[in-house]
């Protein structure tokens, strides 16, 4: 007889341990959360009220003393728009306008093309770069009154270094900031080589950014150097020539330190600026509704510029 075959026994299975999830990221607890957010805004609110009680308040507060006949020590009262008419009819105001808007105009001509040059020279140093740029932003490290200072005396019509340097090389001198032609141009070399070196290291920063692909392939194609900085340099660095332009506007502007220092704003009115005007107003002729009110112009039209300058760089440079 057959015996009946026992079926076969599948071999046994092994079973895997199910693994525990791993625990995620364990939040900090919720005091510990709260103390640090707290730090952090104790830190913004104290940097606000700075703010707030060193720029936003004056800036309100000379508003509104635009509006009134104020002197310290007495009630103030409202006149209006007086002050803003006297202001206009004052000689001065005209040529205080004409003369911060002549001195922008040849600070963007001077100040703006001659640290982009720089930058350009510099960047192609192969050599002492480090020594070069210190030697550009040393300038800036001087204090603005001691900058002034040196200037003057420097413009001395008499034993002024530069008119000694004109008389060894047999040319004519200049009365330089003493003369009525002459002293706006002086003050624009003077705040040139003051704020040069911050510029020029700007421009460096932008220049090393430029892919050097780019001039090797305009080398290839022959271009020599103004052609290179025509249509490679310029196009890449276009976004920041503007914004330094806007900037620059926006600070000379405001020229006070060199007019108040080296001629006070003379000979003839002829360096007698906004700010300059302003500070006469308020603590020469103890007018501060009229300073106030020249203020409040000034303060319009840089606002506008510096709209401008917020809307392209919130917009990255794609609108230039």
């Amino acid at each position: 007889m057959k015996t009946a075959s026992k079926p076969a026994v599948p071999p046994p299975t092994t079973v895997r341990p199910v693994e525990a999830p791993r625990p995620g990221p364990q939040r900090p607890p919720l005091r510990r959360r709260l103390a640090d957010q707290s730090r952090a805004y104790a830190f913004l609110i104290g940097g606000l009220l700075c703010f707030a009680l060193f720029s936003w308040y004056p800036a309100i507060r000379a508003v509104v003393i635009a509006f009134q006949k104020y002197t310290p020590g007495a009630e103030a009262e409202w006149v209006g728009t007086e002050n803003f008419t006297r202001v206009f009819d004052d000689p001065e105001f005209t040529a205080a306008w004409r003369n911060t808007l002549t001195f922008t105009l040849l600070a963007l001509l001077i100040g703006f093309a001659v640290p982009f040059v720089m930058a350009l020279v510099l960047n192609e140093l192969r050599h002492a770069k480090a020594f070069f740029r210190v030697v550009v932003y040393l300038p800036v490290m001087i204090p603005p009154v001691v900058s002034a200072l040196l200037w003057k005396w420097f413009y001395d019509p008499g034993a002024g270094l530069a008119n000694e340097a004109l008389r060894f090389l047999h040319l004519p001198t200049s009365n330089w900031s003493n003369g009525a032609d002459t002293a706006l141009v002086s003050l624009v070399i003077v705040a040139t080589w003051a704020n040069l070196g911050g510029t020029v290291l700007i421009y460096l920063a932008a220049l090393q950014s430029i892919p050097g692909e780019l001039y090797e392939a305009a080398e290839l194609d022959g271009a020599n150097i103004w052609q290179r900085v025509r249509h490679v340099t310029i196009p890449q660095t276009r976004f920041i020539i503007l914004m330094l332009m806007l900037l620059q506007i926006i600070a000379t502007m405001q020229i006070f330190t060199e007019p108040f220092v080296i001629t006070g704003g003379g000979p003839e009115n002829s360096t007698v600026t906004v700010l300059y005007l302003i500070y006469k107003y308020a603590f020469l002729y103890n007018d501060f509704g009229g300073a106030c009110a020249l203020s409040v112009m000034l303060l319009v039209l840089l606002s506008a510029f510096s709209a401008l300058y917020l809307k392209l760089t919130s917009s990255g440079g794609e609108d230039s």
